[in-house]
């Protein structure tokens, strides 16, 4: 099996926002307070884009995309990203593919100028919080302030 990962594009538009929403209703993610709320998630190849220092990957497997990640500034921050958003699909999950996401939005992050990485999740992601504490993420008690997502549990951050 090869993945193939991506800067999006308008056309996965539509696949990626069902897979985000599918993802977080599988996880409880739903309604306000929950990252596949957010209205980008209709048109991501919009709100993701190099002049506002922001990227969105899609993994494509045979063809057909299985899921993505991406990273932006956390709040308007030039110093803090955050990782935004990564859903795979149930059979693309324990593959690697989520790693090899992350680790590419991480370096894009680098190379942007970010010093820090945040991201929120919920406690029932436990694949998604292993791969973040095998990343070097660190556990927050709180929120970073500022953020939207206030239906998460989980707030993580890692230096870049």
């Amino acid at each position: 099996m090869s993945c193939q990962i991506q800067k999006i594009r308008s056309e996965h538009n539509s696949k990626i926002c069902t897979i985000i929403k599918s993802v977080g209703e599988e996880f409880g993610a739903i309604g306000e307070g929950f990252g596949p709320s957010d209205p980008e998630v209709l048109a991501m190849s919009q709100y993701y884009n190099d002049s506002s220092s922001s990227l969105y990957l899609v993994a494509i497997v045979e063809r057909e995309i299985v899921g993505g990640s991406g990273v932006a500034a956390f709040n308007g921050s030039k110093e803090v990203c955050e990782l935004r958003k990564l859903f795979l699909l149930p059979e693309s999950r324990g593959l690697g593919i989520g790693e090899k996401l992350t680790e590419n939005c991480l370096e894009y992050a680098k190379s942007k100028g970010y010093k820090k990485c945040y991201l929120d999740t919920l406690d029932s992601m436990k694949a998604a919080i292993s791969l973040y504490e095998k990343l070097g993420f660190k556990h927050l008690d709180q929120p970073l302030k500022g953020s939207i997502h206030n239906g998460c549990d989980v707030w993580m951050i890692k230096g870049l």
